[in-house]
């Protein structure tokens, strides 16, 4: 699963999710494309689940690009602790997206197989999405 081999902080505050994505809200890479509707946040094992629905679809066609990565920590305290004694313990690590912003890029397939590819692959995460594909296709 993804997550960063070194942070300067371990723990950080959780923060705010408002408005629209500035970058990485157009295709960089692919000729398809998830464009993330809502905001939210998407989990390692979220986005790992949804890279293996995809590549399982497009059977060692075409070639993926994943243009979230989970560097942000969350952290839990353990079931029946009381109160105080500081921050919990890093639980796992999410993604932070804005709405606009692409989520997984697709090139060298059909675009039938890539419109099904990215539907199981939306099916995986919590947030709304939407296929897009580069103008003039």
């Amino acid at each position: 699963m993804l997550q960063p081999s070194r942070t300067k902080y371990r723990k950080q505050q959780k923060g705010r999710l408002r408005g629209m994505a500035s970058r990485g809200i157009e295709l960089a890479f692919g000729e398809y494309g998830l464009q993330a509707l809502t905001t939210g946040y998407i989990t390692a094992r979220q986005i790992e689940a949804s890279r293996v629905a995809i590549s399982r679809h497009m059977k060692r066609g075409g070639k993926m690009w994943i243009r979230i990565f989970p560097d942000k920590p969350i952290t839990k305290k353990p079931a029946e602790v009381r109160m105080g004694k500081g921050k919990g313990a890093v639980e796992g690590w999410v993604a932070p997206v804005q709405r606009g912003r692409i989520l997984f890029e697709l090139v060298g397939i059909e675009r039938t197989v890539a419109v099904d590819a990215l539907r199981l692959a939306a099916y995986k995460l919590p947030l709304r999405t939407r296929f897009i594909a580069r103008e003039g296709l």
